[in-house]
């Protein structure tokens, strides 16, 4: 299986999933190294950037510019409802690591990080012939790719919990948000990009990126279940990968 994995899965790919851990080193041994921050926003980009050249050669340029628009402003909107209310990820602020915010509440480069997710998370999902269930696999898979994210993010100081969680300091709340958010963004991109044929496998490729780093993240803090957790979700988005590219 994992040889199978790795033949159908492309060498630049493999390769940014191998920086992407190099990354994970630099940014819990070297957090305050001159220029951290720059090489923050610039993998944030580069993370983002397989999945939306891929989503504008699937869709075309006017259903992806529409559904990447529309993705940022949800994820603007609710992000910033939660660090105003609570409301629905429990209480939390973003630290200063993601740089400057939107009205003071939500980092700029926000969507940059979290639109691959719901990008990937839809195109892991297709195949499913009900659409509902379509957007409840997807968002379920969101609600994985958090729980791996979630607890570096905290270690590293992206974003605080002031009164902590029972999983690595994030609340059982956070999750309950992301199930709602997950909805709602799946049912947008979907709505708007109007997906109808088989997705591009590369659609997944930020994702995997994504998870590679975060993964890395957790490994090297020691943390066992988001580790545990995103190999196994960078094992299955490599699958899915396979099975959509043997289906084009």
């Amino acid at each position: 299986m994992i040889t199978q994995l790795r033949r159908a899965t492309p060498r630049p790919l493999i390769l940014a999933c191998v920086l992407s851990l190099v990354a994970a080193y630099f940014a819990i041994h070297y957090p305050d190294i001159e220029g951290a921050s720059v090489g923050s926003y610039l993998s944030t980009f580069l993370i983002a950037l397989p999945s939306a050249v891929a989503l504008f050669l699937y869709l075309g340029p006017r259903r992806a510019t529409l559904s990447l628009i529309t993705l940022s402003i949800l994820a603007y909107a609710i992000e910033a409802l939660g660090v105003a209310t609570g409301f629905p990820y429990g209480a939390f602020y973003y630290g200063d690591a993601l740089g400057p915010r939107l009205t003071g509440l939500v980092p700029y480069l926000l969507p940059l990080s979290y639109a691959p997710l719901v990008v990937g998370a839809i195109t892991a999902a297709w195949g499913i012939r009900l659409r509902l269930l379509h957007i409840l696999f997807a968002t379920l898979l969101l609600a994985w790719m958090d729980a791996v994210i979630d607890p570096g993010a905290v270690s590293l100081g992206y974003w605080t919990w002031p009164q902590g969680g029972l999983y690595y300091g994030v609340p059982l709340t956070n999750y309950a948000g992301w199930l709602l958010s997950g909805v709602l963004a799946t049912t947008l991109l979907l709505a708007t990009g109007r997906w109808s044929e088989t997705p591009r496998p590369t659609l997944l490729d930020s994702a995997a990126i994504a998870t590679s780093f975060w993964t890395g993240v957790a490994v090297l803090s020691g943390m066992a279940a988001p580790a545990l957790l995103g190999a196994l979700l960078f094992a299955y988005l490599l699958g899915r990968r396979s099975h959509l590219r043997a289906a084009k």
